[in-house]
Parts: structure tokens; C-alpha cells; sequence
């Protein structure tokens, strides 16, 4: 494993760029496809921060299939690493910003994308935590389940726009 933690140590922190960028790239994808439905599915269709969670998520997502290649040889907890991470990610999303809005009571977008930038640093410092750990490889089959489970959760709620129980 300490042989590994290098390369694994190099793919977090590409992963961290890949988050910022791609989830960057992702919130103005809904409105450039013309309000496409199916990008809607993994992009944010409003300014909601429950369609926000859709950033992290799907920037996370395709850089784990790539990622996943080069690592899966690495660790026996990729999988649970991964969920362990876009949870914390998403917790901490909702929370502070929440919080924030609510004392501040205003929507700042200087700090929602220091949030998102910080969030994407938790989320794969988390991980690659989680990736030391010499736990039993079967703890994957959790890790995906909620990460799919989660996916699937904001692709169903998005035509439901939670906004009016998520927006501030």
C-alpha cells in the first residue's frame, strides 16, 4: 500500500482539479444545450443548491471512469472511499451553505464557489484517507450502492424541483 499511496496521492489531487473544472464547466451545460432535458439530468436545471449537489456528483463521476482504471489494482477501498467522499462533499455543500444563507441572509456567489472549491478538497481528501485504510475489498459493494443510489436520487428529483424545499 505505501508503495501505492503515491500514485494514488497524484490521482486525488488531479481528481481535486478535475472536480473544480468540470463541475465549473457543468453549471452553465443545462443552459448552453438549450435546456435540454437529458443535460438537465446532470447538470443543474435552477440555482438550488440540492441541483448544485449535481456538480460534485457528475464531475466526480466521469473522473472515476477513468480514474478507476489506474487504481483499482491500488486499494481494496476504492468504491467506499469514492461514496465516503461525494457524501462529505454533499453534507458539507448543503450545510454551510445553508447556514450561510441564512444568517447572511443573501446568496453570494464568491462564496459559493469557495464553498465548491472547498467542498472538492474534502471530498478527496476523505477519499484517498479512506483509500489507506486496510479494510476487507467486500466493503466495496456498500460504497457503490450508495453512490448509484445517490445518482439516481438526483437525476429522479430533478424534474421535481426540490427547490421550493432546498432554496433559500
Amino acid at each position: 500500500m505505501f508503495k501505492t499511496y503515491g500514485i494514488i496521492k497524484k490521482w486525488h489531487i488531479a481528481g481535486f482539479f478535475w472536480i473544480v473544472i468540470v463541475g465549473s464547466i457543468l453549471h452553465f451545460t443545462y443552459e448552453w444545450s438549450g435546456n435540454s432535458k437529458i443535460v438537465g439530468y446532470f447538470s443543474p436545471v435552477n440555482e438550488s443548491l440540492w441541483e448544485h449537489l449535481k456538480l460534485g456528483y457528475f464531475s466526480l463521476t466521469f473522473f472515476i471512469l477513468i480514474e478507476f482504471w489506474a487504481l483499482r489494482n491500488k486499494t481494496y477501498t476504492y468504491f467506499i472511499a469514492k461514496a465516503a467522499g461525494i457524501i462529505s462533499m454533499s453534507i458539507f455543500v448543503v450545510l454551510v451553505g445553508y447556514i450561510y444563507e441564512t444568517v447572511s441572509k443573501e446568496s453570494n456567489t464568491f462564496f459559493h464557489i469557495g464553498l465548491y472549491i472547498l467542498s472538492a478538497f474534502i471530498c478527496q481528501y476523505i477519499s484517498i484517507n479512506i483509500m489507506k485504510l486496510n479494510l476487507n475489498r467486500s466493503i466495496n459493494i456498500y460504497g457503490i450502492v450508495v453512490y448509484l443510489i445517490l445518482g439516481i436520487l438526483l437525476i429522479i428529483l430533478t424534474p421535481y424541483q426540490l427547490e421550493a424545499f432546498f432554496y433559500l
